[in-house]
């Protein structure tokens, strides 16, 4: 069963590339959301017919495409027809126990003879050994059926077929290494070449049920009502939640909240869990730790009984026993894992980690592994000492092969087996020391520093103002959640938290979220009361959406997951030279603004994705997060690269007159996005040339609207700023070099506008000017001059009237013929208003 997820600080965020044109494809033809698009595309569902597929979710295979299946049909069937003693041997957790009741509850159904036998953890061990062949044989069995065990006891079948029990194994573990498997039929999803291979034990069991019973004859309807006991354990396996195991879990969870076992609704009463909204976290979190408590601290029958009876007041009774034995379990956890809290502090930083003590249990080593994992981000086996020998439980991380790790150290172990991600193993007490040397010498030869690193996977990035209830209940439909199709992530960039205020005792936290205008409500658990931001720092945030209820309410929440603050990033800026005055002089040179427009841009347009009145952060970093090169553009390349580097980043940037002057820098580039609004007809038409394959995104909302109108007046109402150049250029006499730039920038004035300046004055035969020499000097001896007649001035005029009719400003009534004046050592006028 997975932990109980908190907030990660020290990780880094993982987003695979997710092709815009793929998710706007499934956007359009799904019906979706462009966040619920996101995660089908990173998930590796960018095909619609495979992603309509996959939400729906109703992946079913017949179970005779298990290779040799017939075989092990044909056995149950002859010894259910002989009425001889048929014996289900388990295992003593959820899918051990749950597979055991489906293959006794479905033989009972044939009328056949059919006990079961689950081994006790400490004194049988793990799966299937000799002294139980032998007691199973004087008690009269005659077909033994295993169940989440015996795919590796090769010589354990043998003792029993040589006693003259029949034996087919079930079972979904790893295989031996050496490929030697037990002699006798075997149902094994991996093994038999099953469409599923990921099939939990109790999953093999229900597809073996459907075949002996439609070979008996029977209605296999009848079996329908054991698909809860599927859900739970696929749950509580941890087995990967795609393909028919998505089915099964989404069917079984129907089937869970109308259950009529008595012992399934008495569990559910202890566990508080409501059977109307029972999901995988309340199944995950809620019934299998109570189901599998009975096989950590005592006996599995318990268990077993609790699923089998028919009796609602002896399932009450049962189900109490399994609460108070779950609360025993939580005890003994938290004492065993401070204990192995303090070696691996002892211990120091490690690759690995084995640890081991005397009077830990060794039912619950295996979860305190777990949480040790999940704190520490290495692969950890707990070792249970006990006399001379120990019995240890381990878990991992995605990028170690937990069951390799063992195999690799066996000439250590007793005996060991298991899974990639969770195993087992019997050791000498003497060997400890040798196999956690040789253990952790493995670990190091296979990871390097970034799989010891943890990582918070992305599946969408997100603005503020998409964080409503309808994406959250939208997003439950890509569950149930488990291994292989987690819970969904969300990135919120440059968001900020505000307003914390501790609940839970201290232990948990809720908060404010603000991102893009909108404000959200989250909380985040298991952090001691703390955020690992601070308030109205722009911080990037991952968080799970949830539709939360509460006393009839129903809301979106957020829960966080992750968050660090936003750093410097990346963003090349584009159509800029190497000084100031370069920039001077580049726009001196230039032809005035409209009169060097051009004929439109040939060839195609770029598709246009309008996301106009959207959160601007989400729209960025989301179209950075596809893996796509990004070009941003904007009224003034400057004030917005300062704006947005300490939050966002991974793009190029230019203005509007940078992309008029050169169109090519667009090129290379697939998305446009134009974070501001173009204020000219022809800054609009080359931002939208391009492949059809390409994209322009519409990115403003009012707020930028508003930047670009005075972006628009500072660069194009020339008046004021004629007047204040010319000032200064006749207090300063011959200007030049370093001092001219200074003196042109004045406070904040961009190397554009000061060109198109001194181009005004120059063409009012004002101001003379020496490129090569880099100087410029006011004309003295001037008399009064209109402004009008500079081409410059009159073109600036016209662009700033088209601007401000695009840009929704009704345009300024004509102004009077404005002038500038001046002699030897007086200051210019402004001109008339």
């Amino acid at each position: 069963m997975p932990s109980l997820p908190g907030v990660l600080t020290e990780s880094t965020l993982q987003i695979a590339p997710a092709s815009v044109s793929d998710t706007l494809r499934l956007t359009r033809e799904l019906g979706i959301s462009e966040a619920a698009a996101q995660v089908l595309v990173r998930r590796g569902w960018a095909d619609p017919h495979r992603a309509r597929a996959f939400l729906a979710a109703d992946e079913r295979h017949d179970p005779g495409q298990f290779a040799g299946i017939g075989a092990a049909v044909e056995l149950v069937q002859r010894h259910v027809n002989q009425g001889s003693q048929i014996t289900i041997h388990g295992d003593y957790d959820v899918d051990g126990v749950c597979s055991t009741a489906v293959l006794v509850r479905a033989l009972r159904g044939l009328g056949a003879v059919v006990d079961w036998y689950l081994p006790d953890r400490a004194t049988d061990g793990y799966g299937l050994n000799p002294a139980t062949v032998r007691r199973l044989y004087d008690r009269g069995t005659r077909l033994l059926v295993t169940a989440d065990c015996a795919i590796g006891a090769v010589a354990e079948v043998a003792q029993a077929r040589a006693a003259g029990i029949d034996v087919v194994v079930t079972d979904h573990h790893a295989p031996p290494a050496d490929g030697t498997l037990p002699d006798a039929p075997i149902v094994h999803p991996a093994v038999c070449g099953y469409p599923c291979p990921g099939l939990c034990a109790t999953g093999v069991a229900h597809q073996f049920a459907r075949a002996f019973y439609r070979a008996h004859g029977a209605d296999e309807a009848a079996l329908l009502d054991d698909l809860d006991l599927v859900a739970l354990a696929t749950i509580a396996d941890v087995v990967p939640l795609v393909g028919e195991n998505r089915t099964l879990v989404r069917t079984g969870l129907r089937a869970l909240a109308t259950t009529a076992k008595p012992g399934l609704r008495a569990l559910m009463a202890v566990a508080g869990v409501d059977p109307a909204r029972i999901d995988e976290r309340a199944v995950g979190f809620g019934l299998c730790p109570r189901l599998n408590a009975a096989g950590r601290l005592h006996r599995a029958d318990a268990a077993l009984e609790l699923i089998l009876t028919e009796d609602p007041a002896r399932a009450a009774a049962v189900a109490d026993e399994l609460d108070h034995a779950n609360h025993e379990r939580r005890h003994t956890e938290t004492r065993i894992l401070f204990e192995a809290e303090a070696q691996v502090a002892e211990r120091g930083e490690r690759a690995a980690y084995v640890l081991a003590g005397e009077n830990w249990h060794p039912g619950v080593i295996g979860i305190v592994a777990s949480r040790l994992v999940d704190r520490h981000h290495r692969p950890v086996v707990c070792i249970a000492l006990d006399g001379e020998s120990g019995r240890g439980s381990g878990r991992s991380i995605d990028d170690f092969d937990l069951l390799a790790g063992l195999a690799a150290c066996a000439e250590h172990l007793r005996r060991h087996g298991g899974h990639r991600a969770a195993a087992g193993l019997e050791i000498d007490r003497a060997r400890v020391t040798a196999f956690a040397a040789a253990f952790e010498r493995h670990a190091e030869a296979v990871l390097g520093t970034g799989e010891l690193t943890p990582s918070v996977r992305v599946d969408a990035v997100v603005g503020g103002d998409e964080l409503g209830l309808s994406l959250a209940e939208e997003l439950q439909r890509l569950g149930p959640f488990g291994r292989d199709n987690p819970p969904v992530a969300l990135l919120l960039p440059a968001a900020t938290v505000h307003d914390p205020r501790p609940m839970g005792e201290g232990r948990h936290v809720r908060f404010s979220v603000r991102s893009g205008g909108a404000r959200s409500q989250a909380v985040a658990f298991g952090n001691g009361g703390r955020l690992p931001v601070g308030e109205d720092a722009p911080a990037d945030a991952v968080f799970a959406l949830e539709v939360n209820r509460f006393r009839g309410a129903v809301e979106p929440r957020l829960v966080l997951r992750h968050a660090q603050p936003c750093g410097p990033t990346d963003i090349v800026r584009l159509g800029e030279l190497d000084s100031y005055l370069d920039g001077v002089w580049r726009e001196l040179a230039a032809d005035p603004p409209d009169e060097g427009e051009g004929p439109p841009p040939q060839g195609g347009v770029r598709a246009v994705c309008d996301r106009r009145g959207r959160g601007l952060a989400g729209r960025l970093a989301g179209l950075v997060a596809s893996g796509e090169p990004v070009l941003v553009v904007c009224a003034d390349a400057a004030r917005r690269h300062g704006h947005l580097r300490d939050r966002l980043g991974g793009f190029a940037l230019c203005d509007y007159r940078a992309l008029e002057r050169d169109p090519a820098l667009a090129r290379a580039y697939a998305h446009l996005a134009l974070l501001d609004p173009p204020a000219w007809r022809r800054a609009d038409a080359v931002a939208r040339a391009g492949e059809p394959d390409q994209y322009v995104h519409l990115c403003w909302g009012p707020s930028e609207v508003e930047f670009a109108r005075r972006a628009l007046a500072r660069d194009y109402d020339l008046r004021a700023a004629l007047v204040d150049c010319y000032r200064a250029l006749r207090a300063a006499g011959e200007c030049e070099g370093d001092a001219l730039g200074t003196l042109l920038a004045g406070s904040g004035r961009p190397p554009a506008l000061a060109g198109r300046l001194l181009r005004v004055l120059t063409e009012l035969s004002l101001v003379c000017v020496d490129a090569q020499a880099a100087s410029a000097r006011a004309v003295s001896d001037v008399s009064r001059t209109e402004l009008e007649r500079a081409a410059t001035f009159r073109a600036a005029q016209r662009r700033l009237a088209e601007g401000q009719i695009r840009l929704g400003e009704p345009a300024c009534a004509p102004a009077p013929v404005a002038a500038l004046a001046g002699v030897a050592g007086q200051s210019a006028p402004r001109p008339a208003a």
